[in-house]
């Protein structure tokens, strides 16, 4: 494989565009906003979603929906969650189906519930051939070639694979894993637990919480995952784990950076303007919450912060209720 389409041109799109130009792949770059991407490809860098690092000069900029999917032989979705339903319905028409797709997207769909996954195969059909790329990627980490893993997970080994040797590199080493629910489950859901860690931030309320905080979290996460379908042991894993720790310590990390502004008294409202990009936990804890009552899981951090989000509920309150449960075995 030679010719590489990204779709998305947002921080994830653009490490990945880097990564493979770097290997030496043909890799056209294509974004929803016209303006934006002919903006990126005059500075040759991602100005608001990437500062500071050099676009490849063999990178290549595509607008037109109906050039940027010819002759690929694999693309990369990078759309943040919410958008993937839209904008892959205005590329359908110029997809052929035999070309796999990497899906680079952690969340899930309001509404409909579904994973990045799910969603491609909604719109493209259930032919497509749907690889889901996860793990704990930091883009600005990977775009300083800091050391880092991924995990390509696909119920094809052959096809999981295939991403895997592309994608490996000497900074970043690429695991395989045949438990899709579980690697797309796990990726989202630690995004509504790393808003609560950056509240438990911003209150200072010490190591000792956060410790529990991620290890409770870890806990219900993996409850829900199990119940619908995913292994236990892919939650310990990269997807799981690792995405969790990083997600929920690292002081650039978007989810962690608006509950921290919470946590410091800011209001939602605030929190929400005062972030570059889209903030996938907040969509994601309203899906979670959803999934949670359909499966009869109990979800405590997870309703702690819905009601912080969407009902209004003081952060005091939420930890006073918290600590006040009914006693259990761990």
């Amino acid at each position: 494989m030679k010719n590489i389409s990204v779709i998305g041109d947002g921080a994830m799109g653009s490490v990945c565009a880097m990564l493979l130009c770097e290997k030496g792949l043909a890799v056209r770059m294509w974004g929803y906003d016209e303006k934006q991407l002919a903006q990126i490809k005059e500075k040759r860098e991602n100005f608001k979603f990437l500062p500071g690092y050099k676009l490849p000069d063999s990178l290549v900029f595509e607008p037109k929906d109906s050039e940027i999917l010819k002759n690929a032989e694999l693309i990369i979705s990078a759309v943040p969650c919410q958008f993937i339903r839209p904008v892959w319905k205005r590329l359908a028409g110029f997809t052929d189906l035999k070309t796999p797709i990497v899906s680079a997207t952690k969340g899930i769909e309001n509404d409909t519930l579904h994973r990045p996954s799910q969603i491609l195969s909604d719109v493209l059909g259930n032919h497509a051939k749907v690889v889901v790329l996860s793990g704990p990627t930091i883009a600005e980490e990977i775009a300083k070639k800091l050391p880092a893993t991924a995990t390509a997970a696909s119920r094809d080994e052959r096809l999981a694979g295939m991403v895997q040797e592309i994608f490996n590199s000497p900074y970043l080493r690429v695991y395989r894993n045949s438990d899709i629910v579980g690697v797309e489950l796990a990726g989202a859901m630690k995004n509504v637990i790393a808003i609560a860690a950056g509240i438990a931030d911003g209150i200072k309320i010490g190591d000792n919480a956060k410790a529990a905080l991620l290890c409770r979290g870890l806990a219900e996460i993996t409850r829900l995952g199990v119940a619908m379908g995913a292994k236990e042991q892919t939650f310990a894993g990269l997807s799981g784990l690792g995405d969790l720790v990083t997600t929920c310590i690292s002081p650039t990390g978007r989810n962690r950076s608006f509950g921290q502004r919470i946590g410091k008294g800011q209001t939602v409202k605030q929190a929400i303007e005062a972030t570059q990009s889209v903030v996938e936990g907040i969509a994601t804890c309203k899906s979670v919450i959803d999934l949670a009552r359909r499966y009869n899981i109990d979800m405590p951090i997870t309703e702690s912060v819905y009601q912080i989000l969407f009902e209004g509920k003081s952060v005091s309150a939420a930890i006073g209720e918290l600590m006040a449960r009914k006693l259990k075995a761990e």
